[in-house]
Formats: C-alpha cells, structure tokens, sequence
C-alpha cells in the first residue's frame, strides 16, 4: 500500500482517539480533508453526535474540486441516527476517499462500492493495523458478540494486591492513578464484584474533572450493595448483575451498548473471568515494592507444570512516576 496518505492517516487516528468512551455502541473515528498538495483543510471526530467525515464537512463549508477525505473507517452506507456518510462525501463533491478499515457491520457495510459506483476513486487499507486496534473494542463486538474486557490491576512486584490484613490503599503512585482515570474515561463500564464493593467502597468514577458523562458501573455478585455505597451515588448509572452468569452479563452490557469494560475486580472476578476466556487484555501497574505474604492478584489456574502456563503478549511498557506499567493481551 502507498504511504502517500500516511502523515494525513496519522492525524486521522490521533482525532479518533478523542472520542473514546463517547461514542456509545458506535466506533471511533477520525477524518480529515486535504488539498491536491496533501495541505490539511479541516478535520473531525465521531463524539456521539455527527460522524467524523459530516463533522469535517461541515467545519469546511464548501469543499474545493480535487479534496481528498482521509478517514479511519470505511464510511457507512446506512441511515441510523444520521444519514449515510457516502452520501455527504458525494453531495460535498469530494474527489478521493482514503478509509484504513473496511466495516465489518453488514448494516453499515458497501459505503466503498456506493462512492465507486458514484465515480469516486477510493483507497482502502492505509494503516489498516493501526486503526483496527483503536477500534478494538467495538470488533469485539461485532466479532465476538461481546465488549472487550481489560482487567486492570495495581499490584507490588512480587504480585499482591493487598497486604495479609486486607489494606491494599495505597500499593501504586499518584502518577500511576491519574493515568487510571484517564483508561476509565476512555471505557464505556468500569466493573468491580460485590466484594470489592464491600472492602473498598470505591466510586467507579474517573477524577480528570471532564464535564461529560460517566462511564457505566457495573457491579457482579449476589451480595446486596449496602445503603450509601458510593457506587449508589448520582455520578453515573449503575448495572448490578446478580450471580455469576457471564452470559448474563454480557447481555446485559449489550444492551447498554458497551463496547469496552474496564475491569477493577480482586482477584476472585478476575481469575473467573481469566478462566471464562473473558479477559482480553491486562493493564497491569506494578510498584518497586515486595510484600512476601498478602493476597494476590490471580487465583489458582489449576496449572501444575510448565507446559501448562498462560502466557501472555506485551503490547507496551513504560514507566509511570516510580511505577512500571505493562498492557498486555492475552494470548497470542
């Protein structure tokens, strides 16, 4: 594939990250139109409202003969909440569309024939790795039929969550709990089990002060939630799921249109989950401090050997403040 559309492709994909967490069940994604020269004309996002190429469009006015509309998705073909993005890339006169991800939603699909069939000369694939990670969680969905789950976890090195009487407050840095708001914003659910509820009383809510609405709490387990927990509060809606039916649950977020779940459990939810083929990847935040005895972050895979063991695959490290921080997927 030509990289004469890469730097345009880039900036693209940085404006589809703006609008994480605020995109419901839809995708993220970025465009931007360019002149003949490759000059930026304007730029867009999808944040829940207009998609990203109307979003562009619009900021533009009148596109001028020979523009080019970079995007990060194929555009849809479709009439939901807004009109067909084909149709606004035709009535604008766009020339050339460049999209990195063909749509997997057969609703949504054909957006790439429909600007063929109306003269267009599209491009498809550029940076196609790229955008197909951003986006994630919402292939999850249409892939797999569930969100995604990441399980994130604050533990010392030797991998204990809490100390042997319990208090675990607090193992990581300041640094590191800012950059964990920051990963809740980004997520459209924010899961803890009941037990968590009962020892920690946490709030599920990101601490970036953004005024726009927050991520859903959801909370998994038979125990009631006692009266004044904070996750009772007005800040965001809550989804208590009785019992431990994963099915269950994942209809539940289904429903709700959650594509990705942030998950803060112990690690009784979160060894479940690992064992239910659930956990997609682990955001793991690791502090230059050993406990010895303590509680640790996974519980008893039932492995007894080597050849046994669950590897996983490092997507990224770095050090946040003192702490060392690892994405990982699960799997290969």
């Amino acid at each position: 594939m030509s990289t004469d559309y890469d730097d345009a492709m880039r900036h693209a994909l940085s404006l589809a990250l703006r609008g994480e967490g605020r995109t419901g069940s839809n995708p993220i994604v970025g465009a931007v139109i360019i002149d003949s020269d490759g000059q930026l004309l304007a730029e867009g996002f999808h944040a829940g409202g207009d998609h990203a190429e109307v979003v562009a469009i619009k900021a533009l006015g009148k596109v001028p003969a020979g523009s080019t509309i970079v995007v990060t998705l194929e555009p849809c073909n479709h009439t939901g909440k807004t009109g067909p993005c084909t149709e606004a890339i035709i009535e604008a006169g766009i020339g050339r569309v460049v999209f990195a991800v063909a749509d997997p939603n057969p609703t949504a699909a054909g957006g790439a024939q429909r600007l063929r069939d109306a003269g267009i000369e599209v491009i498809e694939g550029v940076l196609s790795t790229p955008a197909r990670f951003f986006n994630r969680a919402w292939f999850s969905v249409i892939e797999k039929q569930r969100p995604l789950f990441i399980w994130k976890i604050a533990a010392t090195l030797d991998g204990k969550t809490a100390a042997a009487d319990g208090s675990s407050k607090w193992i990581t840095s300041d640094s590191s709990r800012e950059f964990v708001s920051l990963l809740r914003r980004n997520s459209d659910a924010i899961m803890v089990g009941t037990g968590t509820v009962l020892a920690d009383n946490p709030t599920l809510i990101p601490h970036d002060g953004e005024d726009v609405k927050n991520p859903l709490r959801v909370v998994m387990g038979n125990r009631d939630i006692p009266a004044g927990s904070s996750v009772l509060d007005d800040q965001a809606e809550l989804l208590h799921v009785r019992g431990h039916d994963f099915s269950a649950l994942i209809s539940a977020l289904l429903e709700k249109g959650v594509k990705q779940v942030f998950v803060e459990s112990g690690s009784e939810l979160g060894t479940a989950m690992v064992e239910a083929g659930l956990i997609d990847e682990i955001m793991l935040f690791q502090a230059p401090t050993l406990l010895g005895g303590g509680r640790s972050f996974i519980g008893d895979l039932g492995i007894t050997t080597l050849d046994q063991r669950f590897d996983l695959t490092v997507l990224a490290t770095r050090q946040i403040g003192p702490d060392i921080f690892t994405h990982l997927k699960v799997g290969a």
